[in-house]
């Protein structure tokens, strides 16, 4: 079969902005990806990815510029690991996360993501969706992120001994960005899938092509949809937990000082330090890493780790946080250094924004994304950036960007519109 007749979407790859090169993102639960796996990633990328992978906001991995004949070997080396990308992109349930790792409760939280990741990864039943579905877990809602996915879950005190969640429903960013609304409270634990099936049932029959579940809420009303939902009995389905000798794959923090983060800077994480990565982690954390939201990758120190010998294997693998751009906080998509929507260099705008405010960045967690697509999620920023449009000048088509600031609703909202770099530069050095 030619490869223009596959579904290359929903194995996770994507064509790249450059004719002839492909992005293969790497699904992964919750964010966790073992160092096994790691050393493998590295490998493929020093091979076929020009020595880089990136780290995405929702906790999974992508791999640039793969031509065509590499498309099928790194798929099976990534397999060969483990590894397997169907529904990574395209309209299925995409890789489910869960930013609240380094919370009280969270070894529960990360065998629920993984659980519901298991579930829906290449079920046929759930791979012709109108456009892509995200489901996320997060321990409570001060992050905002629950709001921004088709399903979010929130943990709530267990009744019985039962864990229960709260199960917001139909959120999403984007160019229409629509804040989720709770469908339902104190959902035990054993009807959360046969909930979110019943979701997707009405979702797929009955939202075009192309729309998220935010469209069809927005057609008939929340009370509608919560009527629809609620009053079908598969919703109330109950799924009997069955314990697990694995139920948790990562070691539990003692301390904040047992938790260790790698700060990268846009999420561009070379081969070779993501295999010092995985080494340490090998070492000192028992041999799991974690793909953080914030496009870092953190790391528990497991029962006896030394913290002061694993931040040194840190610091000596380049990642002692030093350097400015280590130190903000900072959500960068890809813009149109790869990606075929970017409308400008994400990157290079990002540095500059961190060359002009110097240490007064560290102030502010920032976002900035190179189309309104908001990828890296400014509107749940202190500082969100989105390049809006392009402009047709005599030097050629350049980028206008808005800036956007919390207010009174549950996202950032755009506070100027328009802006050249330049004028961006001075309303980042006046927030500063």
């Amino acid at each position: 079969m030619s490869i223009a007749k596959q579904n290359l979407r929903l194995e996770g790859i994507y064509p790249q902005r450059q004719p002839e090169f492909f992005m293969q993102r790497v699904k992964l639960p919750a964010g966790i990806i073992s160092s096994q796996q790691a050393l493998q990633v590295a490998e493929i990328a020093e091979r076929s990815a020009r020595g880089l992978v990136h780290l995405t906001t929702r906790g999974s991995m992508e791999l640039h510029w793969l031509r065509q004949d590499d498309l099928i070997p790194v798929a099976t080396q990534l397999a060969a690991v483990g590894l397997v990308n169907r529904g990574a992109c395209g309209g299925a349930v995409r890789g489910v996360v869960c930013g609240s790792l380094a919370a009280a409760g969270a070894p529960a939280l990360e065998a629920l993501a993984r659980k519901i990741h298991r579930h829906f990864t290449g079920n046929p039943r759930f791979e012709a969706l109108p456009k892509k579905f995200k489901v996320g877990i997060e321990a409570d809602t001060s992050s905002g992120r629950h709001l921004i996915q088709d399903v979010g879950l929130i943990p709530v005190p267990a009744e019985e001994g039962r864990a229960r969640f709260d199960v917001w429903t139909a959120g999403g960013l984007g160019r229409e960005p629509t804040p989720g609304f709770l469908l339902a409270q104190g959902v035990a634990e054993e009807r959360l899938l046969p909930l979110i099936e019943t979701i997707l049932r009405l979702y797929q029959p009955n939202t075009p092509p192309g729309k998220r579940l935010k469209h069809l809420v927005r057609e008939i009303g929340q009370d509608e949809f919560r009527r629809r939902v609620l009053d079908d009995p598969a919703a109330h389905e109950e799924l009997p937990t069955v314990a697990s000798l694995t139920a948790s794959v990562l070691p539990v923090p003692a301390s904040e000082a047992h938790r260790l983060e790698a700060r990268v800077f846009a999420g561009e994480l070379g081969c070779a330090g993501l295999a010092a990565l995985a080494e340490i982690a090998d070492r000192h954390c028992g041999g799991m890493l974690m793909i953080t939201g914030e496009q870092n990758v953190a790391m528990h120190l497991a029962d006896g780790g030394d913290p002061a010998l694993a931040l040194d294997a840190l610091g000596k693998a380049g990642f002692a946080g030093e350097e400015p751009s280590d130190r903000v906080r900072f959500r960068i998509c890809p813009g149109n250094h790869e990606c075929i929507a970017g409308l400008a260099a994400t990157r290079e705008v990002a540095r500059s924004v961190i060359e002009r405010l110097g240490v007064q960045g560290e102030r502010l967690s920032w976002a900035i994304s190179g189309c309104p697509n908001c990828c890296a999620q400014p509107q749940l920023a202190q500082a969100g950036i989105v390049a809006s449009r392009l402009v047709k000048e005599p030097s050629g088509r350049t980028p206008r960007f808005d800036l956007y600031r919390p207010g009174a609703g549950p996202f950032a909202e755009p506070v100027q519109q328009g802006l050249t770099l330049d004028a961006l530069l001075e309303a980042c050095a006046a927030l500063a």
